[in-house]
Parts: C-alpha cells; structure tokens; sequence
C-alpha cells in the first residue's frame, strides 16, 4: 500500500532512507533547515555534503518546512541529531493536522535528562497527534544503504502492530526489516555501541590490531548490557541486530563517524580538533557522557565508558587510560552473565 511519509532530517541517514521509501513506491517528502540543500535535492536529485556521487530518486521532493512535510502523512520520520530531537518535536506539534504513526532512526541519550529519544518523542507530542512511536535501528551505513547494499535492521515498539506497519513501509529485497517489543533495549543498544566505536577507533589510531578491537568490542557489549538491564532491557536484544550486530558494524568500519573520531582521538588530537575535523555530529561523544553519568546514578560498573569520559572531559590521554583499563583489579568474565540474572 502506497503511504505518505515526511522524513524530518536530511542528512545522510535520512537521505537513505528515504530513498528506500521511495524505492518502495512511498510517496516521499524530506525536510532539513538548509535551503541550499533543499534546492540541491531537488534539482540536482544529489546531497553531495553527506552522500558524495550517489544520485537520489527524482520522485524525492525535498521541503523547507517541517508543516509542508508532515502534512497528510500517515509515517513521520525523525532523524535529526539527538540534542535536537526535542526542539523538532515541538515544530511538529505545531503543525501536525493528522495522527501519523512517528518512527525515529536517531542513536543517542538526552544529556542531562538522560532520557532514551522515544521517551523524548512520547513527552513532546500528545497521543492525540500520534499512532505510535516505532525505533527504527541495527547495523546499517547510510553509503551501503544508498547504493543498494544487503542490510538488516529492527524496528521495535511494544505495540507489535506498528512495528509490523514499520516492516512493511520499508522491507524490500535488501533492506530487511526485523521487529521486537524491546524498546528499551534496542535504543540502549544503539545509543551505547557508539561509545565502544570511539574506543575501537582510538585503538586503531594507536595502531593496536585486531585483538585489542576484539577484546573492546566484548568487553564493551557487556557494559552495554550491564546498563541496558538496568534500565529494564531485555539482556537477549543485545545478542541480535541492535547489539552485537550494530556493535560489530561501528566498531570497525571507516564509514563510521564514531570510529573515525576515535582513530583521530588515538593519533593525539584534542576533542575540539576532532569536531572540528569531522564537521558533523559525533553522537557518541555526547552519549558518553550521558551514559557515564546514567551508570553513576544506577551503580552500574562502565569502566570503558568511564576510561573514554576521561580523554574526551577531562583530557587524559589515550595510552595512559588503556595502561590503568588494561591493570584494573582481575575479575572471571562470569561476572558478565551474573550482572544479568
């Protein structure tokens, strides 16, 4: 069934999925707040900022108003960066005319709430203007999106009718769409992961190889775990597409913002020559702390995300933290499986 949906961000996630709703026979609208960029998408059908040499659908019409967006939709879509999700929300409230289902593709934690982006959404939009709120998450790259590339994701909502809805709007012959009820752990999944994907990449900058990835790419799923359960997750969603699945994906690819920001921080850059390299949002730098402060309050054991708040807040370096992570007291790794019953 051919469906309206309004993409609300266009940079290079939600310039993917568009295209796959389009693809998918949608009928597609996508919003951002910078004109040039909106004449560029539609008359040129490229966004050459986030997705150099792809050509995007023609049938893609870009808007410069979240109200000519949104407008009739049946799905709105939010992918915008998470410290701005709250304020997007509220220019939706403002101008939704109908009761669409919201789906967010964003990974991250609300600093200094704390919060998870659903409950973000569920505070700034009245149940009267909406369906629904659906996580769309897992192992994905925008670039290999784009181009076609075999991928699978999750779309979760404790309401598994609209996951299904969700599942259907996008799944097609490469892009495969799972669903689960585990809100919370799925979104804690996906906003943690890239805290681990600056640590692996601060190794790769260190030029450590692959069984130094390895052992923070496990050691860090724990973590994520530990912290996921805590907060009432279900601990087998970390085994699948929004854990180890998006975990494995982060923490070793260049396409990776988070993993090229670590690779930068391992070569000895400060934060604000980092930033200021990547030119885009960094979520994971922001989810760290959120996260180090969020296991303070629930006494929950992070010592790689602790070791990562200390070179990005207070300007450790990274050869002197990994000496202290790798010289902590000695521990069984059953202390992980123990953490969860």
């Amino acid at each position: 069934m051919r469906q309206k949906v309004a993409v609300l961000g266009a940079g290079s996630w939600g310039t993917a999925l568009a295209m796959v709703l389009v693809q998918n026979g949608h009928d597609v609208s996508i919003w951002g707040h910078h004109l040039d960029q909106i004449t560029e998408i539609n008359t040129e059908h490229t966004n050459k900022r986030y997705l150099p040499e792809i050509k995007l659908p023609v049938e893609l019409k870009a808007v410069p108003t979240i109200a000519e967006c949104v407008a009739e939709a049946d799905a709105v879509l939010f992918v915008v960066p998470t410290k701005a999700m709250r304020e997007v929300a509220k220019q939706f409230v403002e101008v939704c005319d109908n009761q669409p289902v919201i789906i967010h593709a964003s990974k991250g934690l609300e600093q200094k709430t704390h919060k998870r982006i659903s409950d973000v959404l569920a505070e700034e939009i009245p149940e009267a203007m909406r369906k629904d709120i659906v996580v769309l998450s897992g192992p994905s790259h925008a670039e290999e999106v784009a181009v076609g590339d075999v991928t699978t994701i999750t779309a979760a909502c404790e309401n598994l009718e609209s996951a299904k809805y969700v599942q259907m709007l996008f799944s097609n012959s490469y892009f495969r769409v799972y669903t689960n009820q585990d809100v919370i752990g799925v979104e804690m999944g996906a906003a943690l992961k890239n805290i681990i994907a600056l640590g692996s990449g601060a190794l790769h900058g260190l030029g450590y190889g692959d069984n130094a990835r390895a052992a923070i790419m496990t050691r860090g799923l724990a973590e994520i775990s530990r912290l996921g359960v805590a907060m009432g997750a279900d601990p087998l969603t970390f085994i699948g597409l929004s854990g180890v699945g998006d975990l494995a994906v982060t923490c070793s690819s260049i396409h990776s913002r988070n993993f090229r920001a670590g690779s930068l921080l391992g070569q000895g850059h400060n934060l604000e020559q980092v930033l200021a390299e990547m030119g885009m949002i960094v979520e994971g730098v922001y989810t760290t702390k959120a996260a180090y402060e969020l296991a303070k309050e629930r006494q929950v054991d992070m010592p790689i995300t602790e070791t990562i708040y200390k070179v990005l807040y207070e300007n450790e370096t990274v050869d002197n933290v990994i000496k202290d992570i790798m010289l902590r007291d000695y521990k069984s790794e059953q202390e992980f499986e123990k953490g969860l019953e």
